[in-house]
């Protein structure tokens, strides 16, 4: 019985998930949301539609510490997760704030704010998980990233918008090379991607976005149900097709 923890997951991709996750009632499936008054009413209906009784609502706040140490400590007891350990972590969670910012106008604190919840709360998390011993030993990480965050695909961008997002998304990249790298050294049989949902129709990627949710999504379960040791690492678009950095 496979074990999925996915962040963010109130709406949009995060939402997405958990529907087609739990449509497999041999998935047990945490479904982290931001706080307990989050509006969680889709993500119950969801829940609830599936009838699937492994699937449950836990707090964490990517943005705080505090909320991720609570959240590993609530996960880690007996009646939560048993025996079992976590078989694959999306970090899905992520916040844009204010898009029109370009890099000759970045507003401090709120680039700082998308730094905190969109690079150290994945790094935070991932590490917590590692300490109490919650993660199994062949565990797949996948960090939803984004295209803005290559540079590659940014310089051909227009217009510059999103700076303080993309910024954000580029250091979230750098935390995945690294980290495939050093958890091995707990974990050899880990593996850890990024992946670039694409532009989605969701309420952060907006009505004149490309892809469905659905589409995005199933394709990026493809990816993360296929990936192999030599994955590790590596940069894709929901796709399939590798991502340049």
């Amino acid at each position: 019985m496979p074990v999925y923890v996915v962040t963010g997951t109130n709406r949009g991709i995060g939402l997405e998930f958990i529907r087609q996750l739990v449509r497999d009632h041999a998935n047990t499936v945490i479904a982290c949301v931001r706080s307990p008054t989050s509006d969680v009413g889709s993500l119950q209906s969801v829940i609830e539609g599936a009838k699937n009784s492994n699937a449950i609502i836990l707090d964490c706040d990517i943005s705080s510490t505090e909320s991720i140490n609570r959240f590993v400590g609530t996960l880690a007891k007996q009646q939560v997760l048993g025996r079992q350990k976590v078989d694959f972590l999306v970090h899905n969670a992520a916040i844009n704030i204010k898009p029109e910012m370009n890099s000759l106008n970045l507003e401090p604190d709120l680039v700082h704010q998308m730094i905190t919840a969109n690079v150290l709360g994945p790094a935070l998390l991932t590490s917590a998980l590692l300490t109490a011993k919650l993660l199994s030993s062949d565990v797949r990480i996948f960090h939803i990233s984004s295209g803005l965050g290559s540079m590659a695909v940014s310089l051909d961008h227009k217009p510059r918008q999103s700076a303080g997002y993309s910024i954000s998304k580029a250091a979230l990249n750098m935390l995945a090379v690294h980290q495939a790298e050093d958890i091995k050294a707990y974990l050899p049989g880990a593996v850890v991607v990024l992946v670039d949902p694409g532009w989605v129709k969701t309420d952060m990627g907006g009505k004149n976005a490309i892809y469905e949710p659905s589409e995005s999504v199933g394709n990026m379960l493809k990816i993360l149900h296929s990936l192999e040791q030599s994955n590790n690492g590596e940069y894709f678009h929901h796709s399939g097709r590798r991502v340049p950095w």
